[in-house]
């Protein structure tokens, strides 16, 4: 029998970021600086909102359920069957863990970066010198391609996992799964949680897009 593993708000999360890369990537690539400027400010709020429902989401969202320590990790490769929770495993967390920094690490960057020609620069470009903001311009594409591997390496291991009988991608779009026999499912958190998340993560990208004004300024 099938059961809650992932609730709508991280399903909505997951989709709206693979979109938002891949647009990201096709509007650098054919010079629609705007579009990429603007891309990267949603995906700005969608890295906050997850990080808000990485505390207060559902139990398969939150850090706590997944992000474990060298011990518990090693543990899992010896034996898989000694992690009980739904959700990510404590290997899946790395992996996961690992993307988000980089995306964030990309959004960072791009926010104050300025172009070749000066005429487009990040929200933020204006707090640091312009060779930092050119140098940040550098690393920005460079790193998208450490972004790309990483991708890469992530759709590889749902692949296998796939051959494996296990379909994770299924369970992304759907929210249910198949859970081992003393596998709790899901704990649904409010849903008016995710109403404030996502109006205070849109309120920090607001705040970063007007150049993070100091308060009271």
């Amino acid at each position: 029998m099938k059961q809650a593993i992932w609730d709508l708000p991280i399903r909505l999360f997951h989709w709206l970021l693979v979109a938002l890369v891949a647009f990201s990537w096709w509007s650098a690539e054919n010079g629609e600086t705007d579009l990429h400027i603007w891309s990267g400010i949603a995906i700005l709020s969608l890295l906050i909102f997850r990080l808000l429902w990485g505390f207060f989401g559902s139990s398969t969202s939150r850090f706590s359920n997944f992000v474990r320590g060298p011990k518990t990790v090693v543990g899992y490769l010896h034996n898989k069957d000694s992690w009980r929770a739904a959700g990510h495993t404590p290997l899946a967390a790395l992996s996961i863990l690992t993307l988000l920094a980089l995306i964030a690490a990309q959004v960072g960057l791009g926010l104050i970066s300025v172009d070749e020609d000066g005429f487009y620069e990040g929200p933020l470009a204006h707090l640091v010198s312009t060779d930092v903001s050119e140098a940040a311009r550098e690393l920005h594409e460079q790193l998208f391609n450490l972004l790309l591997a990483f991708i890469v390496l992530h759709v590889a291991a749902i692949i296998y996992y796939r051959i494996r009988g296990k379909k994770l991608t299924k369970a992304m779009i759907t929210g249910k799964g198949e859970l081992g026999p003393g596998v709790e499912p899901m704990r649904r958190a409010k849903w008016w949680a995710a109403l404030i998340c996502l109006a205070v993560a849109i309120g920090i990208t607001r705040w970063v897009v007007a150049g993070a004004p100091p308060f009271g300024g």
